[in-house]
């Protein structure tokens, strides 16, 4: 597994709205953001990931729980910065 960068916030969340996440709404210095799958069932599934704002990048630890919270793996996330 590659290694993840220390990158903005706004950088995470234009690679997370390349893979189909919505921004919905800010709630004082975090973006939320989310996306609706279709599992195997036909049932419709909304995903959610909050992205915080509040320094100039995020923390390599709180990328790995976004990412995790989006169920985006590591490589995805890379390929789509």
């Amino acid at each position: 597994m590659p290694k993840l960068p220390r990158v903005p916030a706004s950088e995470v969340i234009r690679a997370l709205e390349r893979l189909g996440f919505v921004q919905v709404r800010q709630w004082g210095s975090h973006i939320v953001l989310k996306k609706q799958i279709i599992d195997e069932n036909q049932d419709v599934i909304e995903i959610g990931c909050v992205v915080p704002l509040h320094k100039k990048t995020v923390a390599v630890g709180t990328l790995k729980s976004i990412l995790n919270q989006a169920g985006v793996s590591v490589e995805e996330f890379l390929q789509s910065l």
